[in-house]
């Protein structure tokens, strides 16, 4: 499992979000072919979850390169598009996490609330590696809904030159900037935030 290590290293620990993020990049990649080196696969992303640290290093889709599209949705939905045949899938997560006793939710609701205590702390981190050892066992057609859809390509990444902002001077994106009082200004000094 030495992907799965890799991100956990890129990520910073190890959670649930962040494996079920594993198995849908995984899955995807099984489905599409291998990680792309630039912009041969892209992901839309339904949540900006710690799954999506596992889609980036385990499919090589980044906003960098732009083939990493985000739609704050808050749902864990991953659509994933191979360039040039435009095949893709639409990967939702199905999972039923296993079930918690009533002291089991007590103690999650007070970590919710701040409590760190030993007690607490050691509950969370039973709970975190019950789901995740759940989550890498379960079977793919038992985690996912995954369906074979039609969707347009999203176009490549694009390069625009940056111009100064009139009023910050900070270099911004040509087409993102606007028009106030007659200067060409970025988005924060035209909503009036910079």
């Amino acid at each position: 499992m030495k992907k799965l290590d890799e991100v956990v290293k890129f990520h910073g620990h190890v959670c649930p979000g962040l494996v079920l993020g594993y198995r849908v990049s995984a899955f995807a990649l099984k489905e599409l072919g291998k990680k792309a080196s630039d912009e041969e696969i892209v992901a839309i992303v339904e949540n900006n979850s710690c799954a999506v640290d596992a889609v980036q290093v385990m499919t090589g889709c980044t906003f960098g390169k732009g083939n990493l599209i985000f739609r704050d949705y808050g749902k864990q939905v991953y659509t994933f598009i191979k360039r040039p045949s435009g095949k893709a899938i639409r990967i939702s997560i199905d999972w039923t996490p296993p079930t918690e006793t009533e002291k089991e939710k007590k103690i999650w609701q007070k970590y919710m609330k701040g409590e760190r205590s030993n007690t607490v702390m050691k509950a969370v981190h039973k709970r975190k590696t019950r789901k995740i050892n759940s989550i890498l066992k379960t079977r793919d057609e038992d985690l996912f809904k995954v369906k074979n859809i039609k969707v347009s390509l999203p176009d490549e990444a694009k390069i625009y030159q940056s111009v100064r902002c009139e009023k910050c001077g900070e270099k911004t994106m040509e087409p993102r900037l606007r028009i106030k009082n007659g200067k060409m200004v970025c988005m924060p000094c035209f909503e009036g935030k910079g």
